[in-house]
C-alpha cells in the first residue's frame, strides 16, 4: 500500500469493491411484504406458527448472508515482512486453508459452498493468518460467481501487500446445478487464480497444490 493513510484506504475500499449499504427499517418492512406475496403465490401458507414470520426471517436472512459488501475493517492492518534478505525471500509461500465459505450465486440467487486455499509470498508486508480467512468469507458473502471470488482475493492481496506471487484455489457445489436445471449431484467446481512469480513458476504452484494436500 502507499506512504499515505487515507490513500492506503481508498486503495483498500476499492480493492475491497464496497457499496457501504443503507437500508433503512422501513425499507426492510417493504422487502418482508414482498417476500410474503412471493412466498403465497407459490404456495406457502403464512397463516402457520411456523410461517407467520418466514419473511422477516428470510429478508434479515439475506441481508446477513450478503453482508460482504459492508467490508471489514479488520482487514486493513498489514504488517512488516518477516524476510530479512534470505535467498529464499521470493519463494517462500504464506498458505491458509482450507478456508469454508459459503456464498449466493448471482444467476439464481441459490447457495455455492465449498472451501478456498490462499497462498502469497510476501515482499514488504505481510497479513495476519486469520485476516486470510476474513478475505475469503469478505467476498463469498455477496451475490457473486465462484471465478470472481478468487480474483477478487488475489486483486485485494496485490493492493495490501505488494507480494512477489499469488495463488487462490477454489472448489465448491453449486446448488444451482443440483437443485434445478441439469440436477448435478456429484460435480465440484474448481477455479485457480495465479499471479506473480505463480503465473511463472511451476514449480512454485505444484509446491502451493502439495502444501495444501491437493493434487497437482
Amino acid at each position: 500500500m502507499s506512504d499515505s493513510p487515507e490513500s492506503d484506504e481508498r486503495e483498500f475500499e476499492a480493492a475491497m469493491q464496497l457499496h457501504q449499504r443503507q437500508i433503512s427499517t422501513e425499507t426492510i418492512k417493504r422487502f418482508e411484504g414482498y417476500a410474503a406475496e412471493i412466498f403465497t403465490a407459490l404456495g406457502m401458507d403464512l397463516d402457520t406458527p411456523a410461517t407467520q414470520d418466514t419473511p422477516r426471517r428470510f429478508i434479515r436472512a439475506l441481508v446477513d448472508v450478503t453482508a460482504g459488501y459492508d467490508g471489514d475493517p479488520k482487514l486493513l492492518k498489514v504488517f512488516e515482512t518477516e524476510c530479512r534478505g534470505e535467498p529464499d525471500c521470493r519463494l517462500s509461500q504464506v498458505i491458509e486453508g482450507p478456508i469454508h465459505f459459503f456464498a449466493l450465486c448471482e444467476h439464481h440467487a441459490l447457495p455455492f459452498y465449498g472451501q478456498a486455499y490462499v497462498g502469497y509470498i510476501a515482499h514488504k508486508n505481510i497479513i495476519g493468518i486469520s485476516k486470510l480467512t476474513r478475505l475469503v468469507r469478505l467476498f463469498a458473502a455477496r451475490f457473486t460467481v465462484q471465478e470472481r471470488i478468487g480474483q477478487q482475493i488475489a486483486d485485494a492481496l496485490e493492493t495490501m501487500l505488494q507480494p512477489h506471487g499469488v495463488a487462490v484455489y477454489l472448489e465448491a457445489h453449486h446448488l444451482c446445478t443440483q437443485m434445478r436445471g441439469v440436477r448435478e449431484i456429484v460435480p465440484m467446481t474448481r477455479t485457480t487464480v495465479w499471479r506473480g512469480h505463480f503465473a511463472d513458476d511451476a514449480a512454485l504452484r505444484a509446491e502451493f497444490f502439495t502444501a495444501c494436500g491437493l493434487p497437482k
